[in-house]
């Protein structure tokens, strides 16, 4: 049966013939969810979002959810006029994953178990989104990345295509450290150029720019520049070496 007994489908929903929705799953006014897509049991389609062709969304997976906001919160204005969310063509959803209202997955994404995709976040075409990364709120990541397990992209983050951020990478956009209302105005996350490689537990400090095909080094944390197609390593990171021509993407690697 395509569609559940148990699961609940608002009657403004549009839910492909061939579509498949598991048990408990709830379909949001408005929503639709495209031809030979599967939605998983206790899944949660908010209204509005748009669910593409081809796409799997695993069991208890959220799509579409809306920001939640404290008073304290550094960002509490600008959700009311959240776009719906999108998910590209035969992309796919983990389990416990979370797509907030305002994102826009491209064609082809992984988005992994418990991963979170913040609101104003777009992700570009065949990029896998590792399980419990954490992408926040108006970045943009480009096509064909690889961010893996458990890595924090922070607000405001520019990744362009074929970037790859190895597991527990960490950026941060505040050098003020959450203290005085000067580091509002002052919100800048790291720009992260075409080919550059993030390695494990690498730290990318607010504002900094990782330059084409540069590397910062497992455990570095980058206070600067990496210049492009260099390998930067150490505390503070410094420059260490080129990158060796045949790790280089217009040498095949």
């Amino acid at each position: 049966m395509p569609v559940a007994p148990t699961a609940q489908v608002h009657p403004s929903a549009s839910v492909a013939a061939d579509a498949e929705v598991g048990h408990f799953a709830v379909i949001g006014a408005g929503a639709e969810v495209g031809a030979g897509s599967v939605v998983g049991h206790h899944v949660v389609v908010h209204d509005g979002s748009r669910v593409g062709v081809g796409v799997r969304v695993d069991d208890h997976a959220v799509v579409g959810k809306r920001p939640m906001r404290s008073l304290r919160s550094a960002t509490t204005s600008g959700d009311a006029a959240l776009a719906p969310t999108v998910v590209g063509e035969g992309s796919l959803v983990g389990t416990g994953a979370v797509v907030y209202r305002g994102a826009t997955l491209g064609a082809r994404v992984l988005v992994a178990d418990y991963a979170t995709v913040r609101e104003r976040v777009t992700v570009g075409d065949e990029t896998i989104v590792g399980r419990g990364v954490a992408i926040e709120n108006d970045t943009t990541v480009g096509a064909r990345c690889k961010l893996e397990t458990n890595a924090y992209l922070t607000a405001y983050s520019t990744v362009e295509d074929d970037v790859f951020v190895a597991p527990g990478v960490l950026t941060s956009n505040d050098d003020f450290i959450g203290r005085t209302e000067a580091r509002k105005a002052a919100f800048a996350g790291p720009t992260i150029r075409q080919g550059a490689r993030l390695g494990v537990g690498a730290v990318v400090l607010p504002g900094r720019e990782v330059e084409g095909e540069a590397v910062v080094g497992a455990g570095a944390v980058l206070t600067g520049t990496a210049a492009a197609g260099r390998v930067w390593v150490g505390v503070p990171a410094r420059d260490a070496r080129a990158v060796a021509p045949e790790q280089l993407r217009e040498n095949g690697g």
